[in-house]
């Protein structure tokens, strides 16, 4: 890391004053961790990305009005895994009232200061006796050192779980920023991620907190892909809560910040249903970044290259025709690709190149794709996965 924060256990309990919990209390038929719980301390800020699609669960849409009226402000945050109560009808809303004010109600906070996530299986509504009979041990477990187990208990389909913690000493004073995340299958996000959770011990105003999580989520969850479909739940919460922090460090509070969010969006991808390898995309010579950020995107999310890289095959003309249709213009005839350090075209021509050493490559834990389009000054990367025979046997069947 270029800047001046570095890891340390905690994950999203790390920064001081945030509490969390997850337990089983039932939703999955699995019997695994299914109800989680994050509580900030008072006065924190919330900051919030959501999804953009126009089919969205009722929760979606409670916490960005409940934002929105607050001016940024919020406390607790619910997460219910096993059922996404997305296209649930008026069902979907009043169930996460009830749920919300239950929950308000045992921490003594209104029922606006409290949202609710929810994520599963599209179309079902949360079976609220169990949720409301697992809230009681449920803010029971509200602990310091309890993140590794609320992290857990946001899972569906995930392999592992998403969490991470940095601190940094910003101006003679100690900074904490934590993070978990859920996300596996269903991700290309255009907001934030599936779910995921940050939190800060430092204070700052909601409006310049709010924009500092935008640009780092442009930077880290709106730049991975695993198939290519967005949820219908896709939400991103930023908490902060504490002595405010002078503005000269604002600029290293957005580098942990961005740096946090990367990490948990690589982790994601990495996790990606099937994925046997994590695919990074580095795009240079754009006219700015966000051009460049919309050709790596496109070509972490062409199924071609997917499946190219799960074979450990550098057909690398699958990569450039990707790019070509990303929307944003640059020469054809100025390209330059590696894979690794395989260069493989320059000036937009191909170049010979050791096949069975770049196939050998693609056998690697992490395929870095670098692609040149130009001169300009803009930069990009994204994040994908490779695309396998599991992928499709994972989601052939996820319902029966």
């Amino acid at each position: 890391m270029t800047h001046p924060w570095h890891p340390i256990p905690g994950g999203i309990t790390a920064p001081r004053g945030f509490q969390a919990a997850g337990v089983t209390a039932g939703l999955k038929a699995s019997g695994k961790p299914d109800l989680s719980l994050l509580l900030a301390p008072e006065g924190a800020v919330c900051a919030g990305t959501f999804t953009t699609s126009v089919v969205r669960a009722a929760c979606v849409d409670l916490c960005a009005e409940r934002l929105a009226a607050s001016g940024g402000h919020a406390r607790a945050v619910l997460t219910n895994s096993g059922q996404a109560n997305a296209c649930t009808g008026d069902r979907g809303l009043i169930d996460s009232l009830r749920a919300t004010q239950a929950v308000a109600d045992r921490l003594g906070l209104a029922p606006e200061e409290v949202l609710i996530c929810s994520t599963g299986v599209i179309g079902v509504p949360i079976p609220m006796g169990t949720l409301l009979a697992g809230l009681d041990p449920l803010v029971a477990a509200l602990s310091t050192e309890s993140g590794a187990a609320a992290a857990t208990a946001i899972l569906t389909t995930d392999l592992v779980a998403k969490q991470i913690a940095l601190e940094a000493d910003l101006g003679g004073r100690n900074v904490r920023i934590g993070g978990m995340a859920k996300g596996s299958g269903m991700i290309h996000p255009n907001m934030a991620t599936m779910l995921g959770y940050l939190s800060c011990d430092a204070g700052v105003p909601a409006e310049v907190w709010q924009a500092m999580v935008r640009r780092a989520v442009d930077r880290s969850f709106n730049s991975i892909t695993v198939d290519g479909d967005t949820s219908t739940n896709d939400t991103f919460l930023a908490f902060a809560a504490g002595e405010l922090l002078s503005h000269e460090h604002y600029e290293a509070l957005e580098a942990g910040l961005t740096a946090v969010s990367q990490h948990l969006a690589k982790a994601i991808a990495r996790d990606g249903e099937g994925a046997t390898c994590l695919i990074e995309v580095q795009a240079q010579g754009a006219a700015d970044d966000a051009g460049a950020r919309a050709i790596a995107r496109t070509v972490c999310g062409s199924s071609l290259v997917k499946c190219a890289v799960h074979g450990r095959d550098p057909n690398w003309g699958r990569i450039v025709a990707a790019a070509g249709r990303a929307g944003v213009p640059f020469a054809a005839d100025l390209v330059a690709l590696w894979l690794g350090e395989h260069q493989l075209m320059a000036a937009g021509q191909p170049l010979a190149f050791d096949r069975a050493a770049a196939s050998t490559y693609l056998q690697s834990d992490t395929v870095i794709i670098r692609l040149v389009v130009g001169d300009g000054a803009g930069t990009g990367v994204a994040w994908g996965c490779d695309l396998s025979a599991q992928y499709v046997r994972i989601n052939a069947d996820y319902t029966t």
